[in-house]
């Protein structure tokens, strides 16, 4: 993977934040332009998605609204720590469970 001036990959980093769609793409402009900051954000990113979409899973089964609000205020704090780091160019993982997801997600990138 490169990390060079052109291709620093803060690009790829900042889209892999930008919804599902701009995960998507950023994972396709990645696998022309492979480097380490692209992949470790497109893996942070995909977490916090994963994470999102099973909790919001397990609060339609549970159906307590604070709940909803307390999942929802967690996610929107570790998807703007993860954008602030995409940002800054830095490989910071979200809180809890980023090195996880480093882990988890190790195929991508």
């Amino acid at each position: 993977m490169s990390d060079t001036a052109s291709g620093d990959g803060k690009t790829i980093a900042i889209i892999s934040y930008i919804t599902l769609i701009g995960w998507i793409i950023a994972l396709v402009m990645h696998n022309n332009d492979k480097t380490d900051l692209g992949a470790f954000h497109i893996r942070q990113s995909l977490g916090i998605i994963c994470v999102a979409i099973a909790l919001s899973i397990i609060n339609a089964v549970i159906g307590i609204p604070i709940f909803g609000w307390i999942i929802q205020l967690a996610i929107i704090a570790f998807w703007i720590l993860g954008f602030i780091g995409a940002i800054q160019g830095e490989k910071k993982p979200v809180p809890l469970l980023g090195e996880q997801f480093q882990e988890w997600f190790k195929g991508i990138g």
